[in-house]
């Protein structure tokens, strides 16, 4: 299931940014976006009473004719259509206002579960003050303080439990992949080579594809897919356009709902900086990946392309040393017939699982070939190995002290595991724990 999506909407200065900066970053149960290979997420993540959900803030909106009205509103209006859960947040300073009361007929419009929040009620007079706010047709308002932090639980609380219910994909056995990638790479055109029909529209326009959108088939050997073409992903300092910008959460949306992603690079342009940051958002997510260089076709080769290609690509995107790399023409169909296979393989890497006696064989035979670091005169001690996890690969492994487990060492372990099993494919995740 798709992660939920909650939007936070008001008019100007009720404290929307507040709020929302409060809940992306203060530790009250609340995970931050995740450091690493991407940063510059447009939207910010986290978890509440285990449930996980997507959060976006929004312009305020005003009536008057201001300077980029029109585009603020589209932004809230994408947000709106976006959302499962929808934050109102009024001021309890300023009481009801006509913009209030105008904002609460295009909710109304949404039919969106709307949660109305009273911000600014700092002190108990406050919050004694915001019964009034029934008026807007929302229900029971809570009184909240962006700047105090106080009210945020009951808020949270509010906000998961509106969330949609979980859909048991038990009986789904199909493998879910998506396409992914900066505009204008050729998903779509993939896509229809793939299925061969025109299931999904065709431009040579950057940015054509506008939502997800799923398509099942089956493969000759009877394996069930369920095929995710996502909108491309624009880089942070061109997202002008409102539906480009949320054009990047769908794609996430997209990652998370699938088994493997294939990162679509395009052959004739090579890579650009931006691939790096889209293709480190599955990453992260801990799917198996396939890039997949397109419009092969077109590039100039002799004997030696290919390969100058994929060592210059490996060079490039050394946090995916463990992708597989295919080289494909959705003009020409060349390879495409590989994909299913392909994407099977790493599907059944991703959900390898490994004996804890086999792991510690092969730990035994690392640490013989490499002894463990020495640091200030403590030197590392590993006990034991085991798997706790798949989808993906996610190993423990007990020492006598993880700050000695320096991330070179580290990798040097997850190498040994990939030498000692077919895990091509999908990251593996290893995590070091104190024996107790």
């Amino acid at each position: 299931m798709a992660i939920p999506v909650v939007a936070i909407v008001g008019r100007p200065n009720v404290g929307k940014s507040t709020i929302f900066n409060r809940i992306a970053r203060e530790r009250i149960s609340i995970v931050e976006d995740t450091p690493g290979v991407t940063r510059d997420r447009i939207y910010s993540r986290g978890i509440w009473l285990n449930h996980e959900f997507s959060m976006i803030d929004t312009g305020g909106i005003e009536f008057a004719d201001q300077p980029f009205m029109t585009q603020i509103r589209n932004q809230v209006d994408i947000a709106i259509d976006e959302a499962d859960v929808i934050v109102f947040l009024v001021n309890a300073r300023e009481g009801i206002t006509d913009a209030d009361e105008r904002i609460a007929q295009i909710l109304y419009r949404s039919h969106k579960e709307v949660i109305l929040a009273v911000n600014k009620a700092d002190n108990p007079e406050q919050r004694q003050d915001i019964y009034d706010f029934y008026s807007l047709g929302f229900g029971e308002p809570l009184p909240v303080s962006g700047t105090q932090g106080t009210g945020l639980g009951d808020l949270l609380d509010a906000i998961v439990a509106h969330f949609p219910a979980e859909v048991n994909d038990d009986d789904d056995h199909s493998i879910k992949f998506s396409l992914i990638g900066r505009p204008n790479v050729g998903k779509s055109s993939l896509v229809n080579a793939i299925l061969g029909e025109e299931r999904v529209i065709v431009s040579n326009i950057e940015g054509t594809t506008r939502d997800a959108i799923d398509t099942r088939f089956t493969d000759e050997t009877g394996q069930e897919f369920t095929m995710i073409d996502t909108a491309g992903i624009r880089k942070r300092g061109r997202v002008y356009e409102a539906t480009e910008k949320y054009a990047v959460m769908r794609a996430q949306r997209a990652i998370d709902r699938s088994d493997v992603v294939l990162f679509v690079i395009d052959g004739a342009e090579g890579l650009r900086e931006q691939d790096k940051k889209v293709a480190g958002y599955a990453h992260e997510a801990g799917r198996a990946i396939v890039i997949l260089v397109n419009k092969w076709d077109l590039v100039e080769k002799d004997t030696k392309t290919m390969g100058e290609f994929t060592e210059k690509l490996r060079g490039q995107l050394q946090y995916l040393e463990y992708a597989p790399i295919i080289f494909v023409s959705a003009v020409t169909k060349q390879r495409l017939k590989q994909l299913p296979e392909l994407i099977k393989t790493v599907s059944e890497n991703q959900q390898r699982r490994i004996q804890s006696a086999v792991l510690n064989d092969v730990l035994l035979r690392a640490v013989a070939i490499t002894p463990t670091p020495n640091v200030k005169g403590h030197r590392l001690r590993v006990y034991y190995l085991t798997q706790v996890a798949i989808k993906p690969p996610t190993f423990v492994v007990f020492v006598n002290d993880p700050d000695l487990f320096h991330f070179s060492y580290q990798r040097f372990l997850v190498n040994q595991l990939r030498q000692s099993f077919d895990f091509s494919g999908t990251p593996i995740r290893l995590i070091a724990r104190k024996r107790k």
